[in-house]
């Protein structure tokens, strides 16, 4: 009896808030009472000050959740906003026509695959606002549909469009294809601006920006709010709405794993915290990743688990990038503004799609520094990328993350080095453009995801040694060649006297110069020197 008692008392200590795990309907979410974080006050800001936006934001950033909010607003569903910000910042509630067009859902490897989901969008809305013969082409179409909606209504439209890039992002490689959905969608985007008399608002999300796409040519009157100090809130979550929102269950997770609450809040920021997408603004949770983290109490790689666009992979191993520059990259505005497929710079694209993100800006001349935003998306990001660098799986890469970090704590080098070997093993000549660069992003890989449990500096090519990696009781120096030989790159580590700063440590030093041949199309020799 006292057990039971306790277990219900227990019960009623803890949290009742339902996740919104993959919930992106706003009418949803607020009937079923899933646990919302109120957008609602920026919601109508836009509103009030703008006629036409453009917002830039990573998958699962809660995107479609804000545009599905904005339609809930504008069909006056006044009851779905009672207690949030909205319910007394708005006074009129006037019910408006809402064309809102989702390209999440297609799958866009032909010409086709785009004509079906626009033709299905528009016959839905012509079944309640009608159709004229003449109206033949995708935009003669919408334009008539604006038109009606309007003159029946009594009341100007919103048009709310999500993930307006879909269709091009998944034709990139593929020029023919891109051209083709450039020629259909910028007609059908140009609309907008031609009934802009029609239009109360208009609001287009995406991961990628719209400055070299041309898909928005014709509409040219976008406010792109996706670097605004002002919005840079409205998706994601802030530290401060953390704290305001789930302080309760920061508490609760932090006892389930045995942490302080201190302790938890850190890794949480290390881990899914560090989004920043303007100069001077705050730090952006992921609130994917967080709120699945805050659902099962456990520490995860969540946004990964939802896949990750091998386009990304495309575009490095197509322009040959060097992936140690990645850590720090630095840019300008007009380039992370961009997305140009022919450019031999995959970086905006990247930083775009949330794995790099804003880390420091020098206001003297424009230039933003780069970096991954937090652990999540760094090993992650790491992971996705090895098996296609590497002969090894998707499965295998955690398995043999571990051998690695075993094989350098036990002083195991011959293990490590063979393991290696079978890296490079078997690697098509054919995919390998430049051997040397290959080899050197391979490495980098594998010694950034080792750095999440060995303490590991890797340099290239600026008079410093190639690596260091330490452990509680070793300390390798290696020095890597390519088509030289082993012997000379430990010379070099001895004459340079790259061993200095470590002869005072008591732990053992190995001094490690290794040779990739060309010819042999691996690591031909590692010797070391103890």
């Amino acid at each position: 009896m006292y057990l039971c008692f306790e277990v219900i008392q227990k019960r009623k200590s803890m949290s009742d808030k339902i996740y919104p795990i993959g919930i992106q309907n706003f009418e949803t979410l607020r009937k079923d009472g899933y646990f919302y974080i109120d957008k609602t006050a920026w919601i109508y800001r836009l509103v009030k000050t703008g006629r036409y936006y453009f917002l830039s934001r990573p998958r699962r950033f809660g995107k479609s959740l804000l545009i599905s909010t904005f339609e809930a607003y504008f069909q006056g569903k006044r009851e779905l906003f009672e207690g949030l910000a909205m319910e007394q910042l708005e006074k009129d509630w006037t019910v408006r026509p809402v064309l809102h067009l989702d390209l999440n859902i297609g799958k866009y490897d032909t010409p086709e695959g785009l004509d079906r989901i626009l033709d299905d969008n528009l016959a839905s809305w012509e079944q309640e606002y009608g159709t004229r013969p003449t109206e033949t082409t995708f935009a003669l179409r919408f334009k008539g549909i604006i038109q009606r909606a309007v003159e029946r209504s009594g009341h100007r439209v919103a048009i709310l469009v999500d993930e307006y890039d879909k269709p091009m992002l998944q034709a990139i490689g593929n020029e023919t294809l891109r051209d083709e959905f450039r020629k259909t969608l910028q007609p059908f985007y140009g609309v907008v601006k031609t009934m802009d008399a029609y239009i109360k608002l208009g609001f287009f999300t995406g991961v990628t920006k719209f400055g070299k796409l041309s898909v928005f040519s014709a509409l040219n009157n976008l406010d792109d709010i996706s670097m605004w100090n002002e919005f840079v809130e409205v998706c994601g979550i802030s530290e401060a709405e953390l704290h305001a929102n789930l302080e309760p269950e920061i508490h609760e997770f932090a006892r389930a794993q045995g942490m302080s609450d201190e302790a938890l809040c850190d890794k949480l920021k290390e881990c899914y915290d560090g989004y920043h997408f303007t100069h001077n603004s705050p730090g952006i949770y992921n609130p994917f990743s967080l709120l699945n983290a805050f659902k099962r109490k456990e520490f995860g790689n969540y946004w990964f688990e939802t896949g990750t666009p091998t386009y990304l992979v495309e575009l490095l191993k197509k322009h040959d990038y060097d992936l140690h520059r990645m850590a720090q990259v630095e840019t300008d505005a007009d380039t992370l503004n961009s997305v140009d497929s022919e450019s031999t710079n995959p970086i905006p694209v990247i930083y775009q799609s949330g794995y790099l993100t804003i880390k420091e800006y020098d206001s003297r001349f424009g230039i933003y520094q780069l970096g991954f935003p937090n652990r999540e998306v760094e090993e992650g990001f790491m992971r996705f990328l090895l098996p296609y660098y590497a002969k090894v799986t998707k499965v295998e890469t955690p398995f043999e993350i571990l051998k690695f970090v075993r094989e350098v704590e036990s002083g195991d080098y011959d293990s490590f080095f063979r393991r290696l070997q079978s890296f490079f093993a078997d690697t098509p000549y054919e995919i390998i453009r430049d051997r040397e660069l290959h080899y050197q992003n391979v490495l980098f890989i594998v010694f950034k995801l080792m750095g999440f449990y060995v303490k590991v500096e890797y340099h290239t090519g600026e008079g410093r040694i190639d690596l260091v990696l330490q452990t509680d009781k070793f300390v390798y120096l290696m020095e890597f060649k390519f088509n030289g030989t082993a012997e000379e790159a430990l010379r070099q580590i001895n004459e340079k006297h790259y061993a200095q700063p470590f002869q005072s440590d008591a732990r053992k030093l190995f001094k490690i110069g290794v040779n990739f041949s060309d010819r042999t199309r691996n690591i031909e020799k590692w010797i070391v020197e103890e």
